[in-house]
């Protein structure tokens, strides 16, 4: 349950204000399988651990008798509001579980094959885009932009010249045609984890305070 212990942090000077890449991630882990107890039906809330942590935390109601339904609607409610992900973001999400998840037995694959394309994803464009990531926060156009192009590089090009850049540049989009999402939906993914990255890394306390304290 401490996933979700962040989520949402507001107060009166500051209403916009968000949760941690942890929150965000965990949101969209709670989509997807929300989504697959949907698709196939599942009754043991035991197959989708985010979902169970969402739905005791939020104490999120079941609707018509069928789990992940009330959950989706609270997590994809929360992703818009929140960071602004797109209705197509959702619908990619939507797409890729009903492509790949045909039975109860696809859930633990499709699940490992998306944390994996997720995890290969962040460290290339953390790699590549290092000192963009340096840009001030009012910049997000900016960086959004970076991002869309950075993204487009990985998806089409070929050769790169150092060996871990280039294979996990390979790695990402296998897993992309695989899991059938567009450069479009990683760049909405990958946007809001580096934003988040940034706002997580100027709130730190500077280490030389904290000596001093």
């Amino acid at each position: 349950m401490s996933i979700f212990a962040n989520l949402f942090k507001k107060n009166a000077d500051d209403k916009k204000s968000v949760g941690s890449i942890e929150d965000f991630v965990s949101l969209t882990r709670v989509y997807f399988q929300s989504v697959i107890a949907i698709n196939l039906g599942i009754t043991n809330i035991r197959f989708i651990p985010d979902v169970a942590n969402f739905k005791r935390l939020f104490k999120i109601p079941t609707q018509g008798g069928k789990l992940g339904l009330g959950e989706k609607s609270a997590a994809k409610r929360m992703l818009m509001q929140d960071y602004g992900l797109s209705e197509s973001f959702f619908k990619e999400i939507d797409s890729s579980v009903k492509r790949n998840c045909r039975n109860q037995n696809d859930i633990n694959s499709y699940l490992f094959m998306y944390q994996a394309f997720s995890n290969d994803l962040i460290m290339l464009m953390g790699n590549l885009m290092q000192w963009k990531l340096r840009l001030p926060s009012f910049f997000k156009s900016a960086l959004r932009t970076m991002t869309e192009k950075t993204i487009h590089e990985v998806c089409t090009k070929t050769v790169w010249k150092a060996d871990d850049v280039h294979k996990t540049a390979t790695a990402v989009k296998q897993y992309k045609e695989r899991l059938g999402y567009s450069e479009q939906w990683m760049t909405e993914y990958a946007y809001n984890i580096l934003l988040l990255a940034k706002k997580e890394s100027k709130n730190k306390p500077d280490a030389k305070q904290e000596t001093k304290a």
